[in-house]
């Protein structure tokens, strides 16, 4: 089973990487999210995977955080939910946002998502409400300023190894001074202000 991935990308398309480890490319599906943060053709990255085996293939699904991960391995537990309707959710929102649409009862919110009607968005809101509680501390932090990038740049920087409350801090310093910037800029900024830490 493939649980993480870290070499060089070859190949970028919306929902799908090339990442070559040690010579051998590895095909992985990614949310939007993922792919709008993991840079340019050329550079080192690192996945965290998910391996979605079938009869007749073997599927890579990666992540950039552990709260998206989590969220997609919950939602492919919900009946009639697989792996592409999962990563369409997280493509249609935020993970924080999906996180307080379920534990607030707003199945309404899912259903701005392009393929999830009514009734998806229901059994999604039924089945996951008790089962989201991986998430909420890093989905709480999304309430304030920055919203979903807040909760994805505490994500990201806790999984490089910095401390949770050294994080949050340099990241509501820069959502304060900038609550507008993208996950990229906020992310820079973060990293700047945690090496002077």
């Amino acid at each position: 089973m493939i649980a993480a991935l870290r070499g060089r990308l070859i190949e970028k398309q919306p929902a799908r990487l090339i990442v070559d480890v040690g010579g051998v490319g590895y095909d992985v599906q990614v949310p939007l999210s993922t792919y709008g943060s993991v840079g340019e053709v050329g550079g080192e990255l690192s996945l965290r995977v998910h391996t979605h085996v079938r009869e007749e293939q073997i599927a890579l699904f990666g992540f950039l955080t552990a709260l998206e991960q989590q969220i997609f391995e919950r939602l492919i537990s919900v009946n009639g939910i697989g792996p592409k309707v999962a990563l369409a959710v997280l493509s249609g929102i935020a993970p924080g946002d999906l996180v307080a649409a379920v534990q607030g009862n707003e199945p309404a919110r899912l259903t701005t998502i392009p393929g999830i009607g009514r009734k998806t968005a229901e059994r999604i809101v039924l089945e996951l409400r008790d089962r989201l509680p991986a998430a909420l501390p890093v989905a709480a932090d999304a309430t304030g300023p920055g919203g979903a990038v807040r909760a994805d740049l505490i994500s990201a920087l806790v999984n490089l190894g910095y401390p949770r409350p050294t994080v949050e801090k340099a990241v509501g310093d820069v959502l304060k001074a900038q609550p507008s910037s993208t996950f990229d800029e906020a992310l820079r900024q973060a990293l700047g202000r945690l090496a002077r830490a």
